[in-house]
């Protein structure tokens, strides 16, 4: 089971020259393909006289999701050193697009290989990385009088509150950590076999 993945806090930049070009390396945090297209057209709105926004992306807590994109640059040449610099830091939900501004001096493809990577080895090294927790939607169902035990139980693994309804009948959303959801379970049967009107339901 996944509990946890690596990704970046916060977008960065990184710049790389090379005989007259200049790569501009932007690491950006993303969550789905919706994302990246959308940080994709704002990048080329941006860098809109730029020849090249070469990129890749990595998605997801188990890295199944990736994809590179060389924009006109030989293949192999651009997409791919940026993948391999985010496979290189562990790191997942991120994008990485190098803008070239061609110098008028061609690089040769080993040039090219290299300069993409530096360049997004530039962005990634002025950024910070972060470990997620992966949660799970939990929701809590109880009686009104119960709402000190269900706090107590919140507190206790430290929950984060997604919604709440206090009513004769009370819900609240909680998001549980997969790590500690059994844990979480079976503290609910056990409070169930002491009389405790908690219900426990997983969305």
């Amino acid at each position: 089971m996944i509990a946890h993945f690596k990704t970046i806090a916060a977008r960065s930049e990184g710049i790389y020259k090379e005989k007259g070009s200049k790569f501009i390396g932007v690491a950006l945090p993303v969550s789905d393909i919706k994302a990246v297209a959308v940080e994709l057209d704002q990048l080329r709105q941006t860098y809109h006289d730029a020849r090249h926004h070469c990129y890749a992306y990595m998605l997801g807590a188990d890295q199944k999701v990736f994809r590179a994109n060389d924009d006109g640059e030989p293949n192999h040449s651009a997409g791919d050193p940026n993948l391999g610099q985010i496979k290189a830091n562990g790191i997942t939900d991120v994008l990485i697009v190098v803008i070239r501004y061609f110098g008028g001096t061609k690089l040769g493809v080993s040039g090219l290989i290299n300069a993409y990577k530096a360049a997004a080895h530039e962005a990634l090294q002025n950024t910070t990385f972060k470990t997620v927790q992966i949660t799970q939607l939990v929701t809590l169902s109880y009686a009104y009088e119960a709402t000190n035990e269900v706090m107590r139980l919140i507190n206790a693994f430290d929950l984060e509150i997604v919604s709440q309804v206090f009513q004769v009948d009370c819900k609240i959303q909680v998001k549980v950590p997969v790590i500690v959801l059994e844990t979480v379970r079976n503290k609910i049967i056990f409070l169930q076999k002491t009389g405790s009107a908690i219900n426990l339901d997983i969305s």
